[in-house]
């Protein structure tokens, strides 16, 4: 193939956000049909360069045909959609079922989440994989947690050694990932906020102290905010277009806040609401952000070469 088809499908492979099987599929029909124009272009009597220059304009846009392809091919089905809706289903059973506090049940969960982590990583990251990867960051943030309840001196110490160190294990998948896709980093970061919303409305003004029966009281109100969480997540597979995917993830997040609010809890303010919020938004976006850092880097990078 001619150097400019090769550039052209480059720029239309980076744009693409697909499924690796999806993609090689895009970009084995673009090749066929850019040959096959190219090669008319060359029966006229251009030369191959000329050919394969205009062949790969009248195609039009890399950008264009990128964001083409993804509507027709991002579409997961329905089985995937269940699979990326039901770490947060089971999450949402075992508050219903008053089972959360069944560290068995618990270590089952974990298991479920790491197992089929490790199989959709080596099996071409699909879509519904990122809920479960967004489980099995939890245990890091609750250790983040238990730590800050360390007496004084003590917890700023562990601070600095657990904080880099969690960073040094989880900035590979995180990278990973944004370069698949920053949508998929604001999918897997999905369950953070409302465990954090929850975590804080269940104070009630003291750092750690937890009472089972307030806790019981608002179980219900945990379940449905996670099963709200698992039909975001169903939608967001489901869903074509890429607007409609961001607001899947964002719009059904800020209802979950509202509802913790709204729920019966003393621990959270409307000022705690808003703060909240904000955080939320913040940590759901910045995988948008560290995908641009990387893209701009990667152009200095190929600008040199």
């Amino acid at each position: 193939m001619a150097v400019p088809l090769r550039e052209y499908l480059e720029e239309i492979r980076a744009d693409l956000r697909l499924d690796p099987g999806a993609e090689q599929e895009v970009l084995r029909e673009l090749s066929t049909h850019l040959e096959e124009k190219a090669e008319e272009l060359r029966q006229a009597g251009l030369s191959e360069e000329e050919a394969s220059r205009q062949a790969a304009e009248f195609f039009g846009s890399p950008k264009a045909i990128a964001r083409q392809m993804y509507q027709v091919y991002s579409q997961g089905s329905w089985g995937q959609a269940l699979l990326a809706a039901l770490p947060h289903l089971i999450f949402a059973g075992m508050f219903a079922l008053h089972i959360w506090q069944s560290p068995i049940w618990l270590l089952l969960v974990i298991v479920a989440a790491l197992g089929l982590a490790i199989y959709g990583w080596g099996h071409g990251k699909p879509a519904w994989l990122f809920p479960w990867l967004g489980y099995l960051l939890l245990p890091v943030v609750i250790v983040g947690l238990l730590l800050m309840a360390l007496p004084p001196n003590w917890n700023y110490l562990a601070l600095l050694a657990y904080i880099p160190i969690t960073l040094w294990v989880l900035f590979p998948i995180a990278i990973q990932t944004v370069k698949r896709d920053w949508l998929f980093g604001s999918l897997m970061l999905l369950p953070l906020p409302v465990f954090i919303g929850w975590f804080l409305a269940l104070q009630q003004g003291k750092f750690l102290e937890f009472h089972l029966p307030y806790l019981y009281e608002l179980a219900p109100w945990i379940a449905l905010s996670f099963v709200f969480l698992g039909v975001s997540a169903a939608t967001f597979i489901r869903f074509r277009q890429r607007w409609l995917k961001t607001g899947a993830l964002l719009t059904p997040e800020l209802v979950i806040l509202i509802l913790i609010v709204s729920s019966p809890s003393q621990g959270l303010s409307f000022a705690g609401l808003l703060a909240l919020i904000v955080f939320s938004l913040a940590l759901l976006l910045s995988p948008a952000l560290l995908q641009r850092k990387l893209a701009r880097k990667e152009s200095k990078v190929r600008s040199f070469s």
